[in-house]
């Protein structure tokens, strides 16, 4: 043994050992762990290079969102005179029910729509927070938006952003 070499300790099963001292000859034992040591790391990534890779993957995430962002708002503009259809931005049958009633009555706010779906209120907000964040991220604007003050009667409710889907009813 070199003089830079360390002594490691590891517990092991009577079932491992057992198969370990059957398989492996007592003056190899010693190798046999410290090759099976190197082999295994030679497998894990070093945790440096996974904190590059992730900032590279951030970097490259953001700049792809930019280039969505860029290209939602040219075809907005080529083609402004079509709808978008808001039940792409949802997942199921509920977030469909979400969208046909705020387009049905242009605005609700979260209890109306828990009731309405017959739900619990945090399920809707969390529905209504995806929706608004996936057509952000899609479109680079919300497709539906929530005011906090008064607007037609309603107080703190989510409404569709009229601007984005360009309705003509």
């Amino acid at each position: 043994m070199s003089d830079n070499s360390r002594v490691v300790t590891a517990k092991i099963s009577e079932e491992v050992y057992k198969e370990f001292t059957l398989r492996i000859s007592e003056g190899e034992r010693g190798n046999f762990i410290r090759e099976a040591i190197s082999e295994k790391l030679q497998k894990t990534p070093r945790p440096d290079k996974i904190l590059a890779l992730e900032e590279r993957m951030d970097i490259l995430e953001n700049e792809l969102e930019q280039v969505r962002k860029y290209l939602s708002e040219l075809e907005l503009l080529t083609f402004a005179h079509c709808k978008i259809d808001l039940h792409s931005f949802c997942i199921d049958e509920t977030d469909r029910k979400i969208i046909d009633y705020l387009m049905h009555y242009k605005g609700a706010t979260t209890p109306e729509l828990a009731e309405y779906l017959k739900s619990n209120r945090w399920i809707v907000l969390n529905r209504l927070q995806k929706i608004q964040k996936a057509s952000k991220k899609k479109l680079g604007k919300s497709v539906i938006d929530y005011y906090g003050g008064e607007r037609a009667g309603k107080k703190k409710a989510w409404w569709i952003n009229q601007e984005v889907i360009n309705e003509d009813e």
